[in-house]
């Protein structure tokens, strides 16, 4: 008895009050299962609060937004996906790739939306860059001779001593060019490079003469081709055009910081991996009236026609995960190092210029 109560033994324990109490026999396996369960339960809010964005507020740079080379930044930024990832995007426009780097490289920019190429062309400058997501599998490009000063074209010879128009010195467009004159055999000396951008001013260059050929993005090639203005003679518009000309998978836009901002922001860089693959998940199913309504006017150059027209030739180029190929990297080494002599191709570790990490976490998420 206990302070009047009854008192049992149950497997040689006194409980006070009559409680019956079954004792229960617990096997270690078990024991392991429920200890193991409990581990993960009370590791999993140091793993959210590790997964939180380091930086709330971002900046950045892209060398010509309006393009489809930058679309599934423009979707994220259109659909919120950003904000709902606890991030304050601001999405610095500039006149190209090169400039959108340089800002990134003066602190006016966190990262840069652009071409994955710059990453190795850094390294080859003791610079270290990468990519946290790719949002484009081949570079939507494609090269074209105009139909007025070039009427009798007949190969790209006929391309000597001419001008070529390309966005920028420098930049993809002016490598695509190069590696398609050097398999025909001529150098980057045989003809004149002229940077003339990526939106109306480049249709206005080859309108007026100034350039004899166009290299150049999306829906410039599209408006020209429409309108007869210029004749197709290669392009990456599609992933077998792309393998033509390069030879390989040709990695193209990507989201890219520089090493010490991605060691710093794991966090940030998840989030900004998780919007950009629910960007390119939603441009696999999305139709024609979802783009008019989410692309800014601006961005239709005044002919909702022809802007339709050219995402349906550049959307099989679009990346379907955010998961560099690959084959890629390589690809992307090769033509830069012919391109460029000071790019030396057994000097560059391909591995530090990219990571696959964030983008299969935010695949894996999306189901994308």
């Amino acid at each position: 008895m206990h302070s009047g109560r009854a008192a049992r033994n149950l497997g040689g324990k006194i409980v006070p009050g009559g409680v019956r109490v079954r004792s229960i026999k617990v096997s270690r396996r078990t024991f392991g299962a429920v200890a193991a369960r409990c581990a993960a339960a009370i590791a999993l809010p140091a793993w959210c609060a590790d997964a939180r964005p380091e930086r709330s507020r971002l900046v950045i740079a892209a060398g010509g937004k309006s393009s489809f080379y930058f679309l599934p930044l423009t979707i994220a930024e259109q659909l919120g996906y950003f904000r709902s990832e606890g991030l304050d995007v601001e999405i610095s426009d500039h006149a190209n790739g090169a400039r959108a780097l340089m800002a990134a490289m003066s602190g006016a920019a966190d990262l840069v939306s652009g071409a994955y190429e710059h990453t190795i062309r850094q390294q080859s400058r003791n610079l270290s860059f990468q990519s946290l997501v790719l949002h484009g599998r081949a570079p939507q490009m494609a090269m074209g001779v105009s139909s007025r000063t070039l009427p009798g074209y007949r190969s790209l010879a006929d391309l000597k001593g001419k001008r070529i128009g390309v966005t920028a010195i420098g930049s993809s467009t002016h490598l695509m060019a190069g590696v398609v004159l050097g398999r025909s055999g001529l150098s980057m000396a045989d003809v004149l490079f002229v940077g003339v951008g990526s939106s109306t001013a480049a249709v206005t260059a080859l309108r007026n003469g100034q350039v004899d050929a166009m290299c150049n993005v999306e829906p410039v090639m599209t408006m020209l081709e429409q309108k007869s203005e210029v004749r197709i003679v290669h392009d990456t518009r599609t992933l077998k055009g792309t393998q033509e000309v390069f030879g390989g998978p040709m990695p193209a836009g990507c989201l890219y910081a520089s090493s010490d901002f991605v060691q710093k922001n794991p966090g940030t860089c998840q989030a900004l991996a998780n919007a950009v693959v629910h960007s390119l998940k939603w441009l696999q199913t999305a139709g024609p009236s979802d783009m008019i309504k989410t692309v800014p006017e601006s961005y239709l150059l005044g002919d909702r026609a022809m802007y339709l027209a050219a995402f349906n030739k550049i959307r099989e180029a679009i990346a379907i995960d955010g998961l560099m190929p690959e084959e890629g990297p390589r690809t992307a080494l090769r033509a830069l190092a012919a391109f460029e002599p000071e790019v030396r191709a057994d000097r560059i570790q391909l591995a530090r210029t990219y990571t696959n990490e964030f983008a299969r976490k935010a695949k894996d998420r999306f189901k994308a």
